[in-house]
């Protein structure tokens, strides 16, 4: 019986190579996992004590800026009498629109309390709605961090089984039989 060991080399490579892939992947998550999370304490962001959850923790994670957004929207609803930001857009255009046909002047309409107390919601409302927004993309950046990392991770596993798959294997073969040993 002869031996022989089998490798495959093109394997082994792409296997090598989808190893380091999943590496780069793996500290690519994390480093950006970590970015975020330092930039969101440096703000210093409490989460607001009446959240749903977090009370009073600071921001630093996907969980915390999403109920720090959570309770922005609440007290932006409340202060503007739960209109949104089109909403008050409208109550404004109508309220002017209202007191020009009225026959007040551009002057006295802009000095008007409640269209006053309209812009003032809106305002609120805006800079709510920004607050919301860059929130939001902090837990976009920890989403997109852990997907970085998942994928190395199933990266550096295709590529540890490739580098496995790829190793010699003896094979053990069997003399063939000849004429002569028929006789």
């Amino acid at each position: 019986m002869a031996n022989a060991a089998k490798g495959n080399g093109t394997v082994r490579v792409l296997g090598i190579l989808t190893v380091i892939a999943g590496a780069i992947f793996v500290i690519a998550g994390a480093v950006t996992w970590g970015a975020v999370s330092a930039n969101l304490a440096a703000e210093k962001i409490t989460v607001s004590p009446d959240a749903a959850h977090f009370g009073n923790q600071a921001v630093n994670s996907p969980w915390t800026a999403w109920y720090q957004a959570d309770a922005i929207k609440h007290h932006s609803l409340k202060a503007s009498n739960n209109l949104t930001y089109a909403e008050l857009g409208a109550a404004i255009t109508a309220k002017q629109n209202d007191l020009k046909s009225q026959g007040m002047s551009a002057t006295d309409i802009a000095k008007n309390t409640d269209v006053v107390t309209l812009q003032g919601q809106r305002s609120t409302v805006m800079t709510g709605s920004f607050l919301r927004s860059s929130l939001f993309t902090s837990v976009i950046a920890f989403g997109v961090a852990l997907f970085a990392f998942g994928v190395g991770v199933v990266a550096l596993l295709v590529g540890w089984a490739l580098v496995r798959v790829s190793r010699p294997v003896a094979v053990t073969v069997a003399p063939q039989p000849t004429t002569a040993d028929a006789v």
